[in-house]
């Protein structure tokens, strides 16, 4: 499989729950996307192969093969994706909407588990348009959408904006929303949300499984954790341990150890 992302960007998504890649479309496919997101409506066939079910001669259907999109989905959901659903989320010039902050997936609880979202941006996105934010890092956080819906000024929030061709892809726990359009254009995103078939273990690019960085990378503070921290980093360890196959990797402080150090548990050996 080709473009496929590296180590390191496997660990932003971890830590991040999301990454953002340009330049993944080309212009005139999206123009061709836009003319048909207009009419394309409707859940397909849930829970099966995606490659069978996704609609081929069509703009979209050619967007979400693109070398680079195929890669971006094999590294993150593995082979075989299951198609769950999607959406043409079209907000029209000067439509204004209030904080609707929410998570999709609350009553999925799994472990070394996640679906993904590829929220495509068929044209350029400022941020008086009002692009789809996230709140980075949330992904662990699960909770009843009710229950952020009021949600707004939240430290490390951030809101796509981008160019034509741009792919957000993110965890489906991410804490997310729409915001208004207070411009003369509509606002287009594509949102298309898959389920891996196999686990997702090391289907991205390890050859800089090694670096250094990344225990960085899986320390990134966000800005709205505060002392609960630490707590992050050991659900994001725990991730990376999955994804990665690296059953003893730890970072930092070693949170993980104090609650794997179990001495109650060993066999002690009589002294004379």
């Amino acid at each position: 499989m080709e473009h496929l992302i590296s180590s390191k960007d496997m660990a932003r998504f971890v830590a991040s729950g999301y990454l953002k890649y340009e330049d993944m479309v080309p212009e005139d496919l999206c123009k061709a996307c836009r003319e048909e997101m207009v009419n394309f409506g409707g859940y397909l066939a849930v829970g099966t192969p995606f490659e069978e079910t996704w609609p081929k001669n069509t703009a979209l259907g050619e967007a979400f093969r693109l070398p680079k999109v195929k890669g971006l989905i094999h590294s993150l959901v593995g082979p075989g994706p299951l198609y769950d659903h999607h959406a043409a989320h079209l907000v029209r010039a000067h439509t204004t909407r209030g904080p609707d902050m929410h998570q999709d997936s609350v009553i999925d609880f799994r472990r070394n588990y996640f679906d993904i979202q590829l929220s495509f941006f068929p044209a350029d996105t400022t941020d008086e348009m009002g692009g789809t934010f996230l709140l980075p890092g949330s992904h662990f956080r699960n909770v009843r959408t009710g229950e952020i819906r009021g949600y707004q000024h939240v430290a490390g929030k951030i809101w796509a904006t981008c160019p034509a061709g741009t792919i957000y892809v993110w965890n489906t726990r991410v804490w997310h929303g729409a915001r208004s359009n207070h411009t003369d254009k509509d606002r287009y995103m594509f949102k298309l949300r898959l389920n891996p078939a196999q686990p997702q273990i090391r289907h991205f690019d390890t050859s800089d499984m090694d670096d250094p960085e990344i225990g960085r990378i899986l320390s990134t503070n966000h800005c709205w954790e505060g002392n609960e921290h630490r707590y992050e980093i050991m659900k994001r360890v725990e991730l990376w341990r999955y994804v990665s196959d690296q059953p003893d990797f730890d970072i930092g402080e070693r949170f993980l150890r104090r609650r794997e150090d179990q001495p109650q548990n060993q066999t002690i050996t009589a002294t004379s």
